[in-house]
């Protein structure tokens, strides 16, 4: 509901002579709780005078209030794009000025702007989605700026945790009731809801025990594909909840899911699952994967019934029916992320250059769990455990005896761990011992799944030329180490062997017949 009138200022900032730059024209741009300015070097950014059940913005103070937050919780992540808060004044002419980012006001106040840098809407990844420009390495440094922002993030417990999850799971029922009449199946809203509710209940000391050991913190709350802008060659999460501390407040793998749904609600299951197994490779957080699915589908769920609302409100016939079919889509979404099939464990076993980390992330995203299964590969386990990022380098002492014996215990340990939450796991390593192939079949059986091993073998020169042509990757391996492992006495092989030799495709076809997944 809007409450005060606010054409005078908005009719300023549209002009630009506000922008005192080499601004020529104004791009203006409206959502239903902010007036955007768009000129050749800044964004004005002006809150509407508006008050929503979750969002108060009816008063000058309040205005102030939010625009310093919005400021304060972007600049955790954007400190570039973020001039500050500037004072819209009435002039000594009677006319209206703004004051510096930041600067203290000399006249009456008639409102408060977030003042931004801009940037090229181009970068931004759901245009770079569109044009096909996203690629594995652009989310890898994505899931790193995000597990970064995550870690440094200040932990709360007045929020998030079961309570948190109860009133987005109830919040959505109400919206869908009041939204989704004539557009969506009633059934599937129930069945929905009541799956939620029962995944809430089986989960909730697991909820709360996040909540105390500090996974809840003061987090983005919106992070979505078009939050999120490439600047000099970094992924930058902008646009952060600034409004209500129910959306920020939240468990980190709550805020990851936005961006894990939004990719796959736009086909790219592949780089939601790197970003997925990235993060994790950085945080380790692997034991909260049992919530995963609930909250995948909540964001699904609210995706849905805002887009129901949006067509409810729209007045072009093709405007309606794509928002329609947009919010059933995300529906089936919803549901499906509740319904995953049994976890399963394959082993992509073989020497250095044969190819088995590239087919490990070409099947991730195929197996098990939304979204994909969880990658263990044990060069960047090896890093973990030294206290190193997966690109850094080893030297000797990282790859002793021991520290090989510390790998395997790991990677291990983590397959079982994964396996428990309900998700599935490859587990990429050379695995060139026959009792390093058995205690990795152990793991499986133990967690009665089903288990499927795969040896990938290519001719001597093809791996020697792969590994010495690996740009940006967890494996220190080089020709010299192919050499060496050449001589390793493999012993008895039974796992499916598959001729790498050839191309990427016919390699990944090979696989998914052998494990019997459909392409």
């Amino acid at each position: 509901m809007i409450v005060e009138d606010q054409s005078e200022a908005t009719a300023f900032l549209s002009s630009a002579s506000a922008f005192c730059d080499t601004t020529r024209t104004v791009e203006r741009r409206q959502t239903h709780i902010s007036e955007i300015f768009i000129g050749a070097e800044k964004v004005f950014k002006l809150k509407r005078a508006v008050k929503f059940p979750y969002l108060d913005f009816s008063t000058l103070e309040l205005r102030k209030k939010y625009c310093e937050a919005e400021v304060a919780q972007n600049r955790r992540t954007a400190p570039k794009l973020y001039l500050g808060v500037a004072a819209l004044m009435r002039s000594p002419d009677g006319g209206l000025e703004l004051s510096d980012p930041g600067e203290d006001a000399s006249g009456e106040v008639l409102d408060w702007v977030v003042v931004m840098h801009r940037f090229d809407e181009n970068n931004l990844l759901n245009r770079l989605a569109r044009d096909g420009k996203l690629d594995r390495r652009l989310m890898e440094k994505l899931a790193d700026n995000i597990a970064s922002f995550h870690a440094h993030a200040d932990a709360r417990t007045d929020g998030g945790g079961r309570a948190g999850i109860a009133l987005t799971i109830e919040g959505n029922a109400k919206a869908f009731a009041e939204n989704a009449g004539g557009i969506l199946d009633a059934d599937k809203i129930r069945a929905l809801t009541d799956h939620a509710l029962a995944q809430l209940d089986q989960f909730a000391d697991l909820l709360e025990d996040r909540r105390q050991v500090g996974c809840v913190r003061c987090c983005h709350g919106d992070m979505h594909l078009r939050n999120i802008v490439v600047v000099d060659g970094e992924p930058v999460l902008f646009d952060a909840v600034e409004f209500n501390d129910a959306f920020i407040v939240i468990d980190v793998l709550y805020d990851l899911a936005f961006l894990l749904m939004d990719l796959e609600h736009i086909g790219e299951h592949g780089l939601a699952n790197v970003t997925f197994n990235r993060y994790l490779d950085i945080t380790g957080a692997s034991t909260g994967l049992s919530i995963m699915a609930l909250f995948l589908s909540s964001r699904a769920a609210i995706r849905s019934h805002v887009a129901a609302a949006a067509a409810k409100s729209a007045s072009d016939p093709s405007a309606v029916g794509k928002l329609e079919a947009e919010s059933a889509q995300y529906l089936d979404m919803a549901l499906a992320y509740l319904d995953p099939p049994a976890p399963r464990l394959i082993a992509v076993g073989g020497l250095s250059g044969s190819g088995k980390s590239r087919l490990a992330r070409d099947l991730a995203s195929k197996v098990g769990a939304r979204p994909g299964a969880r990658v263990l590969r044990s060069d960047v386990i090896r890093k973990r455990i030294a206290g190193l990022h997966p690109l850094d380098r080893l030297d000797e002492s990282g790859y002793t005896h021991e520290m090989t014996e510390r790998t395997y215990q790991a990677i291990y340990d983590e397959t079982r761990a994964v396996l428990s939450t309900g998700h599935s796991v490859i587990a990429d390593c050379v695995f060139a011992k026959p009792e390093q192939r058995a205690a990795i079949e152990l793991a499986a059986r133990d967690a009665g799944v089903a288990f499927d091993g795969l040896w990938l073998e290519a001719v001597p020169d093809l791996m020697e030329a792969r590994v010495s042509k690996r740009i940006d990757n967890a494996s220190d391996a080089d020709a010299r180490i192919v050499r060496q492992q050449l001589d390793y006495d493999l012993g008895e092989i039974k796992w499916s062997r598959i001729d790498s030799t050839g191309t990427r495709e016919q390699t990944d076809e090979k696989a998914l017949k052998a494990l019997e997944i459909k392409a």
